[in-house]
């Protein structure tokens, strides 16, 4: 009896020690994505009590749509901005791509995949000049991405010549921003992409535990897998509620860009998480002359990370022609730029590089296309809704510099 009680009087500190370490972490300014999760759920509830449309089915899935673009490029965005950097070309780039692949589509008959391969080779070419540029030459990357931004409109208008609007002839790229997975394909994906990912993190765990390392708590790892557990359920359930007009009309299932985002996140964080590559890139946005001392090469470190940027740029693109069947003179262009940036930064990645993950442009894109969403519901007009999120921005940029600065006091 007294053994027992030991453990749990052990466990009972572990635990205590957990919540005291995360609130040391609070207080030293790695608060994470916090705040975005904590808004996502406060606009959520607000919104769900005051349109009786938000949280319905068909909300559900053209939020997840409209903002997927955008998303994209904000993953992209996070790598550069990882470095303290910014890249203020990434939504023409993704037109500029998006053209290049509807045109090879259209005028050259190349299949789609094919045409998505070469989209993505030319962002990524187009990365690896401005990477250059910034790395070598040393120009800040402002003034090479805000040249590329009027360089890629020009080519971009170029590109679309007289008629203005180059209309997209794929039914398969079609349907990525189109069209739907079965709700049985639905369900079988959210069920093994659960499964998965638990089984993946448990093994890390045990892993670590066999070799005497230190792990996290198996309850505080538990719980967050539950609640997880439970939201991916529970969207899935709501995504293969009927959506269309029966019999006329059935829509049920998740929407197939889905799938597309939880790939390219699945990817990119195994790359910042499990990389040579990924550990340099935030030792260079910690501290690039520490890294450059410590042998990291932070020339390529940098260039790679633009290319990476406009990679994502070029899939964006593949979204956007995808959404619209088409792509015109403007795509990319007006807040497209700014939502995706500010997704990034509202998500938790720091502008002044060396703090961010991937999930931090999912978070910060739902929570911006929440509100755009929501406020367009409830009748407000666009200027009320651009005040609200250059407010919401504003505010996620000055709580990472009141981090920063703590956690500069607390070293």
């Amino acid at each position: 009896m007294s053994v027992n009680t030991e453990n749990l009087a052990s466990q009972e500190v572990t635990l205590k020690t957990v919540l005291t370490d995360y609130v040391a972490k609070i207080k030293a300014g790695d608060i994470g994505a916090l705040p975005a999760f904590l808004g996502l759920v406060s606009l959520g509830l607000v919104f769900t009590f005051s349109s009786q449309y938000f949280l319905t089915a068909r909300n559900m899935a053209n939020l997840l749509t409209q903002a997927a673009p955008v998303i994209v490029i904000a993953m992209g965005l996070v790598f550069v901005l990882l470095l303290g950097e910014i890249d203020l070309s990434a939504g023409f780039a993704s037109g500029v791509c998006g053209a290049a692949m509807v045109l090879l589509i259209n005028d050259h008959k190349f299949p789609w995949y094919l045409a998505l391969f070469i989209s993505i080779v030319i962002g990524v070419g187009l990365g690896w000049l401005m990477g250059t540029l910034v790395a070598r030459l040393r120009i800040p990357s402002f003034v090479v991405t805000l040249s590329a931004f009027l360089a890629f409109q020009g080519v971009l208008l170029l590109m679309a010549g007289n008629g203005g609007t180059i209309l997209l002839q794929d039914r398969f790229i079609i349907a990525v921003q189109n069209n739907n997975l079965t709700p049985v394909v639905s369900w079988l994906f959210s069920i093994v992409g659960l499964a998965l990912y638990v089984g993946l993190g448990l093994n890390r765990i045990l892993h670590r535990r066999r070799k005497n390392l230190k792990s996290e708590l198996f309850k505080v790892w538990l719980t967050k897998n539950v609640i997880l557990v439970v939201l991916g359920v529970g969207a899935t359930y709501v995504l293969n509620m009927q959506r269309g007009n029966p019999p006329n009309s059935s829509i049920k299932g998740m929407p197939i860009v889905v799938p597309v985002l939880l790939a390219i996140l699945m990817i990119g964080t195994f790359v910042l998480n499990r990389t040579v590559f990924g550990r340099h890139l935030y030792a260079v946005g910690g501290n690039a002359e520490a890294a450059r001392r410590s042998g990291i090469n932070v020339r390529r470190v940098r260039t790679l990370a633009f290319m990476i940027c406009s990679g994502l740029a070029a899939i964006a693109g593949m979204l956007f022609a995808s959404m619209s069947n088409s792509i015109s003179p403007t795509t990319g262009g007006g807040t497209t730029l700014l939502y995706a940036v500010g997704a990034a930064v509202i998500g938790g990645t720091s502008l002044f590089g060396g703090k961010g993950k991937l999930r931090d442009a999912i978070l910060g894109g739902l929570v911006v296309a929440i509100i755009n969403n929501g406020m367009g519901l409830l009748g407000f007009s666009s200027g009320t809704q651009y005040l609200v999120t250059g407010g919401v921005l504003l505010i996620s940029a000055s709580v990472d510099a009141i981090s920063r600065k703590g956690a500069n006091i607390a070293n």
